[in-house]
């Protein structure tokens, strides 16, 4: 089927709104207005050259924080965008993150949307009658596939083995985000940047390779709002959070004391947070257990984030939170 399908919304006032859907598979045409974003104003909609464009609220996710999506290289790209007019005669292409480079040719808006070719950290750009404009609000990582890893390393980074690697009836992670020095502060989220996932093993060789699920972070930053709805006035809604341990490699991951062998940091959707909760300036057994409560809150509401919930009984004032896809307690 075609990449990009447009559906004609009738508003009850203004122009008539477009919606496409870039999609990675079967597609999807969209009814109606993302209701959360509202119509586009009429002033908005009367552009020179572009119409208005910007992401649907699920492009990032539940929590509308979520800054990045993923891919595999040359894949059909899936981000939902509102457009405020018609995509006839608006070509996209990527550019790096840092630079406004284009890394590609333009091409249609109308039709299969593919990310580059190679992995990287990518922006969308669209044109039209000599008017260009980037889409700020999510970036594209498109990961190096597993099978240009060559024994235990991956472009010279040593990352050791997965057990899925030599028995078929295990998991691997789908691809790895390749990371170099200037990625690091790349927001990935509203509070997350791509260094708080990098794996703590001390090899200083750039790239580095991260397994990251955009699913973790939606899951974290429901959980940062949880805690934050929740604080007193003076406490502050602003929520300051440590990332003790993101993804790990096989081979670090063997190195961490009393580390499970099959641990979720391994692929992408599993993290070690501490979070000053209660707003007090320090970190104590409270704010683990508000952040239990704030975690419990979001399944409840969210059972397709269902995963993982870990308290170390040592006096560690952080949690394990995951994303694993089903409810799993424990104390460490």
């Amino acid at each position: 089927m075609g990449g990009v399908r447009v559906s004609r919304v009738r508003e009850r006032v203004g122009p008539a709104v477009f919606f496409a859907l870039l999609a990675l598979a079967s597609m999807t045409v969209l009814s109606q207005a993302d209701a959360s974003l509202g119509p586009p104003r009429a002033a908005e909609v009367v552009r020179r050259g572009l119409p208005l464009i910007r992401p649907g609220a699920s492009a990032l996710g539940k929590s509308g924080t979520v800054r990045m999506r993923t891919t595999m290289p040359a894949a059909r790209v899936d981000v939902p965008l509102e457009l405020g007019g018609t995509p006839e005669g608006v070509s996209y292409e990527w550019v790096g993150h840092h630079s406004m480079v284009p890394i590609t040719e333009p091409r249609p808006l109308i039709g299969a949307i593919y990310a580059p070719n190679d992995p990287g950290f990518y922006r969308l750009v669209l044109t039209a009658n000599g008017e260009r404009r980037t889409l700020p609000e999510v970036v594209l990582g498109v990961m190096k596939p597993m099978v240009e890893k060559q024994g235990s390393s991956i472009n010279g980074y040593m990352m050791g083995f997965w057990r899925g690697e030599r028995r078929n009836d295990r998991e691997l992670p789908a691809g790895l985000l390749e990371v170099y020095a200037s990625d690091v502060d790349l927001p990935v989220s509203q509070h997350l940047t791509v260094g708080d996932f990098l794996t703590h093993d001390n090899q200083t060789s750039w790239p580095r390779y991260v397994a990251l699920d955009p699913r973790l972070l939606d899951k974290l930053e429901l959980v940062f709002e949880e805690i934050a709805s929740n604080r007193s006035r003076a406490a502050g809604t602003d929520v300051d959070v440590s990332v003790r341990s993101g993804f790990r490699t096989p081979l670090h991951n063997r190195r961490v004391p009393r580390a499970a062998t099959d641990s979720r940091h391994q692929f992408g959707d599993a993290a070690d947070i501490a979070i000053d909760a209660d707003g007090d300036g320090r970190l104590t057994s409270r704010d683990v257990t508000l952040i239990l409560r704030a975690v419990e809150a979001v399944e409840r509401r969210h059972p397709d984030l269902l995963g993982g919930l870990g308290v170390y009984s040592n006096g560690a004032t952080y949690v394990h939170v995951d994303a694993r896809g089903r409810r799993v307690r424990w104390r460490g």
